[in-house]
């Protein structure tokens, strides 16, 4: 599995990794990162010595949970990548049932559920983008290559996947442009700059006040600026090492203030660019920060 798929899902704003398996068709997922969710332990060698014991305990019992346990490489806290345990679907389940709390009972009840959102349909089209012949098609810098990654996104799933808005939008009182005016608008930001990180986030922090879609604006505008940065600077960020309420805090602050977000997406710069782990899982957070915002 060297070219493997990582995904990253949430609970509790917790990390639960997943690792594609294409031979199976299945995805695995992280036995520690469980445990470390249904103990609510932060310390990686108290949550691998837990896992050791209950290991053990479960073996002796001949459980079904550590007969179908299984190594695959995932990224340890030494950032190097070492066999870890994973289990898949219903060997997670099983895993559920070990820790008997209303905790666990909450984790199984969203483990198991079945994603047919939007979110989830369009996150699925946002994963495929890597491998996609279309991603160098996609205008980069220009408005119209933001509606082209809009369409790819929600295309299906949205009837105005792609289309400029034409009613006015407001988030937490906060208003977006007017739809009045919003070809102007677009116009304008795509004749800003984009020579320099500062200019591309700037950039970046207008379009965002443009709010040029119904839905979907962030989630398409993270993918963009990606592609520009990738474009201009060699460079994309990694949107895991910013945490939600930092990258929320910095976009409601922007608008005055940008140098707080200039900071935090500057502190994640990164030249993998061309890197799939990386890719997948800076969607996995774009989406992550949209989840109840």
């Amino acid at each position: 599995m060297s070219n493997a798929k990582i995904s990253i899902r949430f609970f509790d704003d917790r990390e639960v990794r997943a690792i594609w398996d294409e031979e199976n068709t299945k995805w695995w997922f992280s036995v520690l990162d469980i445990v470390a969710v249904l103990t609510d332990q932060n310390d990686y060698a108290k949550i691998r010595n837990y896992w050791k014991y209950l290991k053990a305990k479960l073996k002796k019992e001949k459980s079904e949970v550590v007969s179908a346990t299984t190594q695959l490489k995932l990224l340890a806290p030494d950032g190097k990548k070492r066999l870890s345990d994973v289990l898949d679907y219903n060997g997670i389940i099983e895993l559920g049932k070990q820790f008997p709390s209303k905790k666990a009972n909450r984790f199984i009840e969203w483990f198991t559920f079945s994603d047919e959102s939007i979110d989830g349909k369009s996150k699925t089209k946002a994963y495929a983008l890597f491998d996609s012949s279309f991603i160098n098609s996609i205008e980069v810098v220009t408005v119209k290559g933001l509606q082209q990654i809009h369409a790819y996104l929600f295309g299906g799933l949205y009837d105005f996947a792609g289309q400029i808005r034409q009613k006015n939008i407001s988030k937490g009182g906060f208003q977006f442009a007017v739809s009045h005016y919003l070809g102007n608008t677009l116009e304008q930001i795509e004749a800003m700059p984009e020579n320099t990180f500062d200019a591309i986030v700037e950039k970046y922090v207008e379009m965002n006040v443009a709010h040029p879609f119904m839905e979907g604006n962030g989630r398409s505008t993270r993918i963009w600026l990606d592609l520009i940065l990738k474009k201009r600077l060699k460079k994309c960020i990694d949107w895991s090492k910013i945490s939600k309420p930092d990258y929320m805090n910095a976009m409601m602050l922007s608008p005055t203030k940008s140098s707080v977000l200039k900071s935090l997406l500057g502190k994640a710069l990164t030249n993998k660019i061309n890197d799939r782990e990386m890719f997948m899982k800076r969607i996995d957070y774009s989406y992550y920060y949209e989840e109840n915002a």
